[in-house]
């Protein structure tokens, strides 16, 4: 009796021993005694206990960031740039069997890649160019990975470190640029300006009774400033002739 209840105990340890349950968003790679089986699907599963043994694939989208990278530009600029990779397995049976931990492969790659790239552009490229130097990047990267199963789905720039003395210089010309363009706005606002004034100048100059108009706006300009006396040493109907007022004469 005793046999029996010892028996029943270790089957029931070693069928509870050889249970493993395998979540959707993963992939488990079943091998026995060292030799690939096949991959194991979501649910619950069992293996038999040291015969067989799995190793967990996560096959959703996975981040890994490129470490800072000490990068001399085409133009010799000194400068350290990091960034991240996106990537997907979507065999895992190759991406466990053909190449030895895969996230340190890709690292490595896209830290060459990105030295590669960025090594054969002009600082200002980089700057202004981050996302076409991250999809150089996942192209030169992706060559490689397709052979392990694995997608690259996006390379990023995500920093740019540059020397003091170039950031300095950077901000110089920054300024140099706004006060340019503030420059040439206000020429054109005074261009225009003087463009409106001869417009208006050809419309008063052919109306005699504008002249009279504005001329009393100004005199009613001045006169709401102090106290003023006014002479003018004409008659008022000159005005309406198109010459010269010659000899107008303010007195305060």
């Amino acid at each position: 009796m005793n046999i029996t209840i010892v028996f029943s105990l270790i089957l029931s340890l070693f069928l509870l021993a050889g249970i493993r349950v395998v979540y959707e968003y993963k992939r488990a790679l079943k091998f026995r005694f060292g030799k690939y089986i096949k991959t194991l699907q979501p649910g619950f599963r069992w293996i038999i206990p040291i015969v067989e043994t799995i190793q967990v694939v996560d096959i959703r989208v996975i981040t890994i960031n490129i470490v800072s990278q000490e990068v001399m530009t085409a133009d010799n600029v000194p400068c350290s740039i990091d960034g991240v990779v996106f990537f997907k397995i979507n065999d895992p049976e190759k991406a466990v069997l053909e190449v030895e931990e895969f996230s340190f492969a890709i690292t490595q790659l896209a830290q060459a890649a990105l030295r590669d790239v960025c090594g054969k552009v002009e600082l200002d490229t980089i700057l202004s160019k981050r996302e076409e130097m991250g999809k150089n990047i996942k192209r030169i990267v992706e060559q490689e990975t397709r052979e392990w199963g694995i997608e690259i789905n996006d390379v990023k720039i995500k920093d740019i470190q540059l020397p003091e003395n170039m950031r300095r210089m950077m901000a110089n010309q920054a300024e140099a640029e706004r006060s340019r363009r503030a420059r040439v706005i206000l020429a054109l606002a005074e261009e225009q300006a003087a463009g409106k004034l001869l417009e208006a100048g050809k419309l008063i100059d052919q109306s005699p009774s504008a002249i009279k108009l504005r001329l009393y706006q100004t005199l009613s300009n001045i006169a709401a400033e102090k106290n003023s006396t006014i002479i003018f040493p004409f008659p008022e109907e000159v005005l309406h002739k198109k010459t010269k007022a010659k000899g107008l004469k303010f007195k305060g």
